[in-house]
């Protein structure tokens, strides 16, 4: 086989991480917007008894969105970057094609019960971490089973120097290996006289501690899955879109070094004004500022690639992807360190604002990221033309309208519900009951959902774009041509 024959690549399993990608993002994104409709209007609540409730369905969305969408995204991008990257087939490994295709299926397995458990309202009720222990433990071995691909491959490589990217994906592979079991460790109650679940337990940490060690796990749950993972991404794709290559590779090394040391220790900052010790509070604020720079590097890093390319915005939709799922990354990473300064924190913490941030990042950097992505890689795993061009301006501006609308809805109501938590009159009363700032923010939880609409329609877009390409999109003879000077 010769290294750089493009074709001799086997996509198999990354062919099947792009059709789950798709599929969790429709089943995520569906019930995300159902639920921020039942908050603007709570009638919905009662569509099919307890199971239609938010309480039942917003795990199912966090889950189905982080653990569905985003990881099938980046295992999908994995199977298909570490091949090129590297300059080596998994065809030409029996062993590795067997464990890459377990990998899939059993991770396919693995959340077909999750959703099963969590639509019964069988959770841990841990953010981030609710699935109970059986589950958990598939989920270390399909987990496993993507480091033993990454190795695995990287092993056999014809391609010696690791590329940047490779960098970002082996410490999301670590990081999220570390944080899960260390966060997810458990008694099984089975042998407790009245506990007649054998799937219940108990965390092995109480109180203070397992807040710390949650949250120590949940703020790098993002860490390691909504920027670590996708930064491995960008660092491939927009170079091989643009032609241009990474502004500065030594930026790029200085970026995830400093991520790496940073990140890990800023998860304290959502405990601020808790019971845990002051020192901790103020280390979680701290290095959350110090992010910034980290973060914002890589940022800088990947807007300044595009320098003196920037009239490519006009004509490649995917670089509009690209470059506006940058702009959110700085906006969302300048946001998180401005709200874990403890004066923020005293207004926005509890309001409506800490979505509005989640969702500007998860909306507008990853969701934008991880479709670009696909849109790249489609032509090359199936060997045909994109279907519609234009198809993909309209999503683009459907969904960049929808992402703002969320997050600005959210800014105002969370900013306005702080104000009105923290208002007394002249004796030091509280004005305003917790009722009165319910029905002040009701029109901002309208517009949110009238924003997660135009989201989910803007990837149904998407969805049919990539289904008509595969379908009936002009067969092409050879993949289409990047200018870039990266490797194949």
């Amino acid at each position: 086989m010769h290294p750089g024959n493009a074709l001799s690549y086997d996509y198999t399993v990354a062919k099947c991480f792009m059709f789950a990608t798709i599929l969790f993002g429709i089943i995520g994104m569906a019930i995300g917007t159902l639920i921020a409709f039942q908050m603007a209007y709570p009638n919905l609540n009662y569509l099919a008894g307890e199971y239609a409730t938010f309480s039942r369905l917003r795990p199912l969305h966090t889950s189905g969105v982080i653990f569905g969408f985003m990881l099938s995204g980046i295992w999908a991008t994995w199977y298909y970057i570490g091949q090129r990257v590297l300059k080596v087939s998994m065809a030409e490994s029996k062993f590795l094609m067997i464990i890459g295709k377990l990998h899939f299926w059993l991770y396919m397995f693995t959340m077909i019960f999750a959703i099963i458990s969590l639509f019964l309202g069988i959770t841990t009720s841990k953010e981030y971490a609710e699935l109970e222990w059986p589950l958990d433990i598939l989920v270390v071995i399909v987990w496993v089973l993507w480091g033993m691909s990454i190795f695995g491959l990287i092993g056999i490589r014809r391609e010696k120097t690791l590329y940047i990217s490779l960098w970002y994906y082996i410490a999301t592979f670590l990081g999220i290996a570390m944080l899960y079991l260390f966060n997810n460790m458990e008694v099984p109650t089975y042998f407790v006289a009245g506990i007649g679940k054998w799937y219940h337990s108990v965390s092995m940490y109480a109180g203070t501690n397992d807040a710390l060690v949650q949250w120590w796990y949940g703020h790098n749950a993002v860490a390691f899955v909504f920027t670590v993972g996708i930064i491995a991404q960008i660092y491939y794709f927009l170079p091989k879109e643009s032609g241009q290559p990474i502004f500065s590779y030594k930026l790029s090394l200085f970026a995830f070094w400093g991520l790496m040391f940073v990140y890990l220790w800023a998860g304290g900052h959502h405990l601020i004004y808790s019971t845990v010790p002051d020192w901790m509070q103020t280390m979680g604020s701290v290095f959350s500022i110090v992010l910034i720079l980290p973060s914002w590097g890589s940022a800088i890093n990947i807007m300044l690639t595009m320098k003196g390319e920037w009239s490519q915005l006009r004509e490649s939709p995917l670089i509009k992807f690209m470059i506006l799922a940058s702009t959110f990354y700085m906006f969302s990473t300048l946001e998180g360190p401005i709200l874990s300064i403890k004066s923020v924190n005293a207004l926005a913490h509890f309001t409506d604002w800490i979505p509005g941030h989640v969702h500007d990042g998860t909306l507008g950097w990853v969701g934008f990221m991880t479709m670009a992505a696909l849109y790249h890689m489609t032509p090359r795993l199936f060997k045909r033309e994109l279907y519609s061009k234009s198809l993909m301006e309209i999503q683009f501006w459907i969904q960049t309208i929808g992402v703002v609308l969320y997050f600005s809805s959210m800014w105002i109501a969370g900013i306005t519900q702080g104000m009105m938590w923290r208002a007394t009159d002249k004796y030091g009363n509280l004005i305003y009951s917790f009722i009165d700032t319910v029905v002040a923010i009701v029109p901002y939880y309208w517009i949110r959902a009238i924003g997660g609409l135009l989201y989910l329609i803007g990837f149904f877009i998407f969805t049919y774009n990539i289904y008509k390409t595969i379908a009936c999109g002009r067969v092409l003879d050879k993949e289409p041509k990047s200018a870039s000077p990266m490797a194949v």
